[in-house]
């Protein structure tokens, strides 16, 4: 049996090396593609089961803006350190709202007294944990993508290197 010279067998192992290469790379692009198909179906599945409506997770409370609202109907409430009840806007049309649909005030919303002797709404403190836990269910997506795309490559690059072995030897 003749043998190669060694020049040949060196071209060939880097002619193999760059096949390899090359069948990663197409291999890696298509895990790439699967993946980001996949994890976007695991992110509308979730957000379908969760039931989150995204505009409602992260609006402001709608508030009545007598230089751009109209009031439709006018409410009496009770302050807490106030004598007598005060007459707030409870319903209003916003003129800049293409939709027309009234806007009402929520009934959780605090008035408080101003040191001014006006009447302020209370903001208080708005902490939402569903956009906390929203933010890392898409970290969890994203780095279960990125962590199997890996390990897949990785493992197709072994597989390809044993066969080469096993070839060569």
């Amino acid at each position: 049996m003749a043998q190669d010279p060694p020049s040949a067998v060196g071209a060939r192992a880097a002619g193999d090396e760059e096949s390899r290469q090359a069948r990663v790379r197409r291999f890696s692009t298509g895990v790439t593609i699967v993946l980001i198909l996949l994890c976007n179906g695991m992110f509308l599945f979730g957000m379908w089961v969760s039931g989150v409506n995204l505009d409602e997770l992260v609006r402001t409370p709608d508030l009545f803006n007598p230089q751009s609202d109209v009031c439709l109907r006018l409410s009496w409430q009770r302050l807490a350190g106030a004598t007598d009840p005060i007459r707030l806007c409870s319903e209003w049309i916003n003129l800049s709202d293409p939709t027309g649909t009234p806007h009402v005030l929520d009934t959780n919303t605090i008035v408080r007294q101003g040191p001014d002797g006006r009447y302020y709404v209370d903001h208080g403190i708005r902490a939402d944990y569903r956009l906390v836990w929203w933010v890392g269910f898409v970290a969890a997506i994203i780095a279960f993508g990125v962590i199997t795309r890996r390990y897949l490559v990785n493992r197709y690059q072994l597989q390809l290197e044993l066969a080469a072995t096993r070839q060569s030897v």
